[in-house]
């Protein structure tokens, strides 16, 4: 069950990351750029369903509260 959860969780944590990295791009912003990238990589390198959950949510958040 934790192997599936983690497959879900990683596949939506990179669509976001996906999304960020598009947005980041185009308009030529560094956060969501970084962002997008952080939530690639995050769910290969982590391998507890509540840790890589926390994680991600932080790195959702975090363009929303830093605008450079």
């Amino acid at each position: 069950m934790a192997g599936t959860s983690l497959l879900i969780w990683g596949m939506i944590f990179g669509v976001i990351g996906l999304a960020y990295f598009t947005y980041g791009k185009k308009q030529q912003a560094i956060v969501p750029l970084l962002v997008g990238i952080a939530l690639f990589v995050v769910p290969y390198l982590i391998s507890n369903v509540y840790i890589l959950v926390l994680v991600g949510a932080i790195l959702v958040i975090i363009p929303y509260f830093l605008r450079l």
